[in-house]
Order: structure tokens, then C-alpha cells, then sequence
């Protein structure tokens, strides 16, 4: 087996790294972003080394369908989903029944680093929101504070509508910043606002 040249190690540890965080694999331009890579064409020169080498399987026809080979056993954790997250609704929330009876019409299976042993986690399927895609599960931490900067479900009572967004807090106000750069932040009044759950893992769709 051919060593492995310096930016092909980066790759490998930003791919283990990415897989760990988020429970899927990256994009071509995720990983030349992450890893400061001058173009995609030289990630793709790059991954072709990997495949070749025999440390990842690719499929050309998927976007994020890159496998990592030889690497340690993936566990898992069975999370229940519990329903959907959509603009005028507010999300559903576990109760302690949840938990106890077990009782769950769908489950979805994720890697156990998305979870990292938290307690009470659980999914909810995306309806309609311009940030995360439609269909995509969001996996929730079920709690009513977040700090500045995480994801959060937050519920604007005066206009009834849950959004998916990081929140800063700016004195009396908080700011609602979307992750993409092109959609305008929602600023609303502190009072105004309820934290329904933080988010910590995304499982996109895939097809």
C-alpha cells in the first residue's frame, strides 16, 4: 500500500472527523473547504488516491457517497422519530412515556457519535423549511435554554411559527441567524421567543 501524502492524510482525518460529527459523509466541496484545498478537482484527483489505495469506496453517481474502509466498528443508537417540524406548528416533544413504553411507530438508526450519550434524544422530519431540506430528519436535544451560537428550534409565539435557526441573544432582542449566508436573520423580542429543543445532528435524505 502507497503512503499517503500529506494532503491525503488531512482528507482521511476531516472525512473520520466528519463522519464521527455528523453521521454522514462529506461533499467534494465540503472537503475542499475543510481542508483548504485549492479546487474540487484536486479533491477528486485526491480521493481517486484513496479509493485506489483501498481506504474508501466511492459511488460517482451519489453526492456524499463516500465510505470509509478498515476503519473501527460503527456503533449505532435507535432514535425514535416523533413527528415533523413545520412553520406554524409547534414541534412535538417527548414525555416521560416516551421513554418508559418505548412505544415507537418509526425509528431511524444513526451513528452513536451523533449522540454521544445523551439522554431523551429523538428525530423530527423537516416540512417545508428553506434551511434544512425538505424531508431531512433533525435529530433534537429536548430543552428550553441554548447558548449563543447552537441550532435551535425556536417558537415565536406572537407569529406561531417554529423556525429552525443559531441563536445570539443582542440585549432585549435575539438575533435568528439561518446557516445560509443568503437568507436574512430573524431578530423578534427576548419575551417574544421559546426555545422548544437544540439541534444536534442533521440525517439528510437521500434521493
Amino acid at each position: 500500500m502507497k503512503t499517503l501524502s500529506e494532503k491525503q492524510l488531512r482528507i482521511m482525518d476531516f472525512l473520520r472527523d466528519f463522519v464521527a460529527e455528523r453521521g454522514y459523509p462529506p461533499t467534494v466541496r465540503d472537503i475542499q473547504r475543510g481542508c483548504d484545498i485549492s479546487s474540487t478537482s484536486v479533491v477528486d484527483y485526491n480521493l481517486r488516491i484513496l479509493e485506489r489505495e483501498g481506504h474508501i469506496r466511492r459511488d460517482q453517481d451519489v453526492s456524499r457517497g463516500i465510505e470509509l474502509l478498515g476503519g473501527r466498528v460503527r456503533h449505532t443508537a435507535l432514535v425514535p422519530v416523533l413527528g415533523a417540524i413545520a412553520a406554524g406548528e409547534p414541534i412535538p416533544v417527548p414525555s416521560s412515556d416516551t421513554w418508559e413504553n418505548r412505544d415507537w411507530s418509526e425509528t431511524v438508526e444513526v451513528a452513536e457519535e451523533m449522540v454521544r450519550g445523551r439522554e431523551g434524544v429523538y428525530a423530527l422530519r423537516v416540512k417545508g423549511d428553506a434551511l434544512i431540506g425538505d424531508g431531512d430528519l433533525v435529530l433534537m436535544q429536548h430543552q428550553t435554554t441554548a447558548d449563543d451560537g447552537e441550532m435551535v428550534a425556536a417558537w415565536l409565539k406572537r407569529e406561531e411559527e417554529t423556525t429552525l435557526k443559531k441563536l445570539y441573544r443582542q440585549g432585549e432582542r435575539v438575533r435568528l441567524q439561518p446557516a445560509n449566508p443568503r437568507m436574512r436573520p430573524i431578530y423578534a423580542d427576548a419575551a417574544n421567543l421559546e426555545i422548544q429543543g437544540k439541534v444536534i445532528g442533521v440525517i439528510r435524505r437521500v434521493g
